[in-house]
């Protein structure tokens, strides 16, 4: 540990240096409407860790110079040049690249890994809310001692790594940031799991219902919603996947062999997921087709009745327009006072031939169909 201290001063003198550039800190003057991002730091060693909310440089040279593993975390990171001042100026402390600065001001990267000289950027979707399938982007850079953070929104899920930090749960405390990183990445893989149970709980009790009773009504926006925040969260976490293969593989820097065994188990839990999400949407497909086809058949069985009332109607329609036709015809001697008797007769008749014919061939009910 006392090796690491000289290099860490070295550290603390650059941030004086970025921090009282002239011009800096004034730069920001018209921009009186946008947000200020808080700046939170914790640091740890096996024995001891500590937090506050940076507002002066001495601070966080106090924290670089004390302890052996630090956590920055910045927020809210709003697009716009507010948000292009203060990740530059880190940039410029922690000489981060320039394309993984420009990848977190646009807050619209999916996951994942890129890899340079002394850190490591990673960017992974968080949600934002626990009920609702609505992701932030969380951008992440590893350094040798360090890890920072850079958020769109205060919420997140990271609490369970903080509460393991300060009641040194695990083994966090005595791994080093690479393990920070790895905790962060997991806590986020983690927090899919209850919504993506709370919507195939959902698909599972419209499932039932629509199965047990052929004639409960289903609402297609409702299935449509579902089946929306299943893709969503499916194209937020198959990224992840793809980072967590990176952050596997033999020979990344930054990534000690111990905490590569972790990360493959988060790489678990994001298959999980995947598989998980893709089966509830298929069911949830299912669920619209056996809607659809529901629907049909309704609409064909209520054509199929309209059309077999006007099959039987039209042969009496038909007789009862060549009999009160307005000129003579020779029938209409022929029966004298039992015309009218003969023309209902007709009529009925007629329609009641039709319809056993139709039965015959079974067009009615579910009698077999005869060709």
């Amino acid at each position: 540990m006392t090796q690491q201290f000289p290099r860490q001063k070295r550290k603390s003198e650059r941030i004086t240096a970025e921090f009282n550039m002239p011009g800096r800190q004034d730069s920001t003057a018209d921009d009186k409407n946008a947000p200020t991002p808080a700046i939170h730091v914790i640091g740890y060693s096996p024995d001891d860790w500590a937090e506050k909310d940076i507002t002066t440089t001495g601070d966080m040279i106090s924290f670089f110079a004390s302890w052996p593993v630090v956590w920055l975390n910045i927020d809210p990171m709003c697009e716009g040049p507010q948000a292009q001042r203060v990740v530059e100026k880190f940039a410029g402390i922690f000489n981060l690249h320039e394309l993984a600065v420009e990848d977190v001001v646009n807050v619209h990267q999916r996951a994942k890994v890129e890899e340079y000289d002394e850190h490591m950027f990673v960017v992974i979707r968080m949600l934002i809310e626990k009920d609702a399938a609505e992701t932030e982007q969380l951008s992440m850079f590893l350094g040798k001692n360090y890890v920072i953070t850079f958020r769109e929104v205060p919420k997140d899920c990271l609490d369970p790594v903080r509460e393991k930090i300060r009641k040194s749960r695990g083994r966090i405390r005595t791994e080093g940031p690479d393990y920070l990183m790895y905790s962060i990445i997991d806590a986020v893989v983690d927090s899919y799991f209850p919504l993506a149970t709370a919507l195939a709980q959902r698909v599972d009790k419209i499932e039932e219902e629509t199965l047990s009773n052929k004639n409960a009504v289903m609402t297609p926006e409702q299935m449509y919603e579902i089946r929306r925040d299943l893709l969503s969260i499916r194209r937020s976490v198959w990224p992840v996947r793809e980072a967590l293969t990176s952050l596997t593989r033999e020979g990344c820097p930054f990534i000690s062999d111990s905490t590569r065994v972790y990360l493959r188990d988060c790489y678990d839990h994001a298959v999980r997921i995947i598989d998980f999400l893709e089966m509830h949407r298929d069911i949830a497909s299912a669920l619209m087709e056996l809607h659809d086809t529901r629907s049909n058949n309704r609409l064909n069985e209520v054509m199929k009745v309209l059309t077999i009332i006007t099959v039987l109607l039209l042969p009496p329609t038909v007789i009862a327009g060549i009999y009160g036709m307005n000129f003579p015809i020779p029938e209409a001697n022929w029966f004298g006072h039992w015309g009218y008797p003969f023309a209902l007769s007709l009529m009925a008749l007629v329609s009641f031939g039709l319809y056993s014919w139709l039965r015959y061939r079974g067009w009615l009910g579910d009698h077999h169909h005869r060709i």
